[in-house]
C-alpha cells in the first residue's frame, strides 16, 4: 500500500484530540460589561484578562469553542513572521518595526509565565525559529533581513546548514522562540476565566450588531441580544463587516498541514522555507513519542488546483526528507491577510470606538492572538498602549495599501465574472459516491455532493456575502468563495466569513 492510500480519509487536526468543554446556547437577552464574539485564541485570552479585572464578560461562539483557526494551526509561538522586518522598516520606519517585534515577542513570555503560574501543562518548550532559502534569490533577501535584525536588536544569526536532508543557500535564526499545544493552554485560560465569572454560549451565531447608541447590542440568529459597554469582534473575519468593509481590505489564504511519525530522531527547532511552495517543519510530543508537523502549500481560498493535491505534495516532501512510518493527521487553516501585512486591532471604525476588532493575523495567530487580547484589554480599560497606532484598523498608507487594494479588488472582479460565465457540463446524476462538483440544476448553476452512501446534497453556489460563485473544495468537502473567502458545508452552513447567511439548500428538490 502506498502512503497516499494511507492518507486519513477526513481532515482532523492533532490539537483537537483533547476533551474540550461544551456550552449552552444563548436563549435569553443578557447584559454584560464586555461581549466577545469568537471563542478562539483572541477571544478566550481577552476574556481571561478582562474577567481578572472584575468585568462581567460573555463569549458568544457560533459553534464549539476552539474549533476555528486556533484549532488548525501549526502552533509556533514566534516573532519570526517570514521576511517581515526589512519590509516593516521600509514602510513604517525602524521604531514601529521594533514595536512589531516587541509586541509579538511579549506573547511568548505571557504563555511561558502564565502556563507556569497557573499550572497549565501545554507542552511548552523554548525553540529557535529558522527561516531558510533554497534559491540564490531568496538567499539575498535573507541577508537583507539579517541586516534588519541587527538594526532592531533582534537576537539571531545566519547559518548555512539545517539538520535535514535539504540543500539550502542560507538560513536566518531567531533565538529563544517557542512552541506549545494551543488548545491545552487555552483550555486552562478558559477555566480561569470561568472561575472569574465569565459566561460562554456555544452554537449561538452572531448575525448583526445594533450600534446606534453607546451600548452595542449583539443580535444572534435566534433573535436574542447581548447588550454591552464594549464589543470585541474576535470572529476571525469581522462578522459585522457593514461597519468597516474589511472584505475590501483583506484577502483569505488557505494552507495545509500533516502530522506524521518517522523513524528518524527530530533534531529540535522550528523551520520554514522562504521560497515557494512554503514548507514549515516542527515537532510536538504525542504520548511520549514525537509527531512531526509539516505545513505549507498556501493559496487564496477558492482558487487554484484540486485541494487534495496540496496534501499529496506535503506527503511527498515529508517522505523524501523524513520517511513516513505513520500518517496520522491532516488539516488545513484559513488566514486573513491585510493590505500591508500588519493586523487590524482596535476600534472597528473611527466613529465606533465601543466596537473593537482583531483580524488579519497572516498565519501567525499564536503570537498575534495573545498580543491582540492584551491590546484590546487596554482599549476596554482605557489604558495607554504603545502598540495602538501601529495596529490601528483606521490606518491607510499609500504604499503599499493603495496598490494592494486595487490589485485585490481587481482579482475579486475577475472571479465574480468568471463564476457567472462558467460553462457547467455536469448534472447531479453524473456524480459518483463521495464526489462533489458544480452542476446544472433546473437550468442554473448549483453545487452537488454525493456522500459515500449515495445521498445527494445540493446547494445554490452563489455566496451570500456579495454573490460570487463558490467552488468545490475536494480535500475538506466544502464550498469556498474565491472572492472573499467565505466557506460553507455540504448543507450550506457558514464555516468561515465574511458571509453570515447559509447557502440556499436545494436538496429537497432532488431527494
Amino acid at each position: 500500500m502506498s502512503y497516499s492510500e494511507k492518507i486519513p480519509q477526513f481532515p482532523k487536526p492533532y490539537w483537537r484530540e483533547i476533551e474540550l468543554p461544551s456550552f449552552p446556547k444563548l436563549q435569553e437577552n443578557i447584559s454584560v460589561d464586555v461581549a466577545i464574539v469568537g471563542a478562539g485564541i483572541t477571544g478566550i485570552t481577552a476574556a481571561y484578562l478582562l474577567s481578572k479585572e472584575g468585568l462581567k464578560v460573555a463569549i458568544i461562539e457560533a459553534g464549539d469553542v476552539l474549533n476555528g483557526t486556533t484549532g488548525h494551526t501549526t502552533a509556533k509561538i514566534t516573532a519570526q513572521h517570514g521576511l517581515i522586518y526589512d519590509e516593516l522598516i521600509n514602510h513604517f520606519g525602524e521604531e514601529k518595526a521594533k514595536l512589531y517585534y516587541e509586541s509579538h515577542n511579549s506573547a511568548i513570555h505571557f504563555i511561558k509565565d502564565t502556563s507556569r503560574e497557573k499550572g497549565i501543562d501545554c507542552d511548552f518548550g523554548i525553540e529557535d525559529a529558522c527561516i531558510y532559502a533554497v534559491s540564490e534569490q531568496y538567499a539575498n533577501k535573507i541577508n537583507t533581513e539579517w541586516e534588519a535584525y541587527q538594526k532592531l536588536g533582534i537576537d539571531g544569526e545566519v547559518t548555512y546548514r539545517i539538520p535535514f536532508d535539504i540543500s539550502i543557500q542560507n538560513a536566518l535564526i531567531m533565538k529563544n522562540q517557542a512552541r506549545f499545544h494551543p488548545l491545552k493552554f487555552l483550555k486552562g485560560l478558559l477555566n480561569e476565566a470561568l472561575q472569574s465569572g465569565c459566561t460562554v454560549y456555544g452554537n449561538s451565531t452572531a448575525m448583526d450588531v445594533d450600534d446606534n447608541d453607546t451600548q452595542p447590542k449583539v443580535i444572534t440568529r435566534d433573535g436574542y441580544t447581548v447588550t454591552c459597554r464594549k464589543l470585541i469582534v474576535a470572529s476571525h473575519f469581522p462578522y459585522c463587516d457593514k461597519l468597516g468593509f474589511y472584505f475590501a481590505k483583506m484577502y483569505s489564504d488557505r494552507s495545509y498541514a500533516i502530522g506524521i511519525k518517522t523513524n528518524k530522531k527530530y533534531p529540535g527547532g522550528m523551520y520554514i522555507s522562504v521560497d515557494s511552495p512554503t514548507r514549515s517543519i516542527r515537532e510536538t510530543p504525542i504520548n511520549g513519542e514525537s509527531l512531526i508537523i509539516i505545513g505549507g502549500e498556501n493559496h487564496k481560498t477558492g482558487q487554484g488546483i484540486d485541494t487534495m493535491k496540496h496534501f499529496q505534495e506535503l506527503e511527498r516532501f515529508t517522505e523524501e526528507v523524513f520517511g513516513i512510518s505513520e500518517y496520522l493527521y491532516r488539516w488545513s487553516a484559513q488566514d486573513m491577510v491585510t493590505l500591508d501585512k500588519v493586523p487590524y486591532i482596535g476600534p472597528m471604525t473611527k466613529e465606533k470606538e465601543n466596537i473593537l476588532v482583531a483580524t488579519g493575523y497572516k498565519k501567525w495567530g499564536m503570537t498575534t492572538g495573545i498580543m491582540a487580547a492584551h491590546l484590546l484589554t487596554d482599549y476596554v480599560l482605557e489604558r495607554d498602549n504603545s502598540y495602538k497606532e501601529l495596529y490601528s484598523p483606521s490606518r491607510f498608507t499609500a504604499d503599499p495599501s493603495l496598490r494592494s487594494l486595487i490589485t485585490a479588488n481587481a482579482d475579486v472582479a475577475k472571479h465574480l465574472l468568471k463564476g457567472k460565465l462558467e460553462f457547467v457540463p455536469k448534472d447531479p446524476g453524473d456524480l459518483k459516491n463521495d464526489e462533489g462538483s458544480v452542476v446544472m440544476h433546473n437550468g442554473k448553476r448549483a453545487g452537488a455532493y454525493r456522500d459515500e452512501n449515495g445521498k445527494l446534497y445540493l446547494v445554490d453556489t452563489s455566496c451570500t456575502h456579495l454573490g460570487c460563485e463558490t467552488e468545490w473544495n475536494h480535500a475538506e468537502k466544502t464550498w469556498d468563495c474565491p472572492c472573499h473567502g467565505s466557506r460553507y458545508s455540504i448543507t450550506g452552513e457558514v464555516m468561515d466569513g465574511p458571509a453570515v447567511m447559509p447557502l440556499t439548500n436545494l436538496s429537497e428538490e432532488v431527494n
